[in-house]
């Protein structure tokens, strides 16, 4: 686990009373732009929008993991973070996810574009870990 005192000092998290109903709004929310985000064709045109929707699909549940666990995220890097430790069956992909935060960064602060071919990576991302991360966590909330 993550040294929760030094992310506290660093100010990435904030101690907060655990938040079963935000966890849902945030599982909710990311399944829900994921459908969506079935509706669109992937072409070279569109890779961008779709990386960038996944990408929050996926951070959405890495601040859903910190509100049950009783603490606020502050930043993107620190909610991929929290997913890096969950224990599923694809783990050893989930190191993925702080590449796919710096290509994320890239698009949005300096204007890269994001190919198909890569927004088809992190869609087949969602599709071995993501469902199984969000599986787990209203798992984790139905036993709370």
């Amino acid at each position: 686990m993550m040294d929760l005192k030094y992310l506290e000092a660093m100010s990435k998290i904030r101690r907060r009373s655990p938040d079963r109903l935000r966890a849902k709004s945030l599982l909710e929310a990311a399944e829900s732009t994921m459908k969506g985000l079935g509706a669109v064709r992937l072409t070279e045109g569109t890779g961008t929008i779709i990386f960038r929707e996944t990408y929050e699909s996926l951070r959405q549940l890495g601040d859903a993991r910190w509100w049950l666990l009783g603490y606020e995220p502050r930043d993107h890097e620190v909610s991929m973070e929290v997913l890096m430790a969950e224990k599923i069956p694809h783990s050893a992909r989930l190191a993925k996810l702080d590449r796919y935060r710096e290509i994320r960064n890239n698009a949005n602060y300096k204007g890269y574009a994001i190919s198909g071919a890569v927004a088809q990576e992190i869609l087949d991302f969602w599709k071995e870990c993501g469902i199984e991360i969000m599986e787990k966590l209203r798992k984790e909330m139905l036993q709370q």
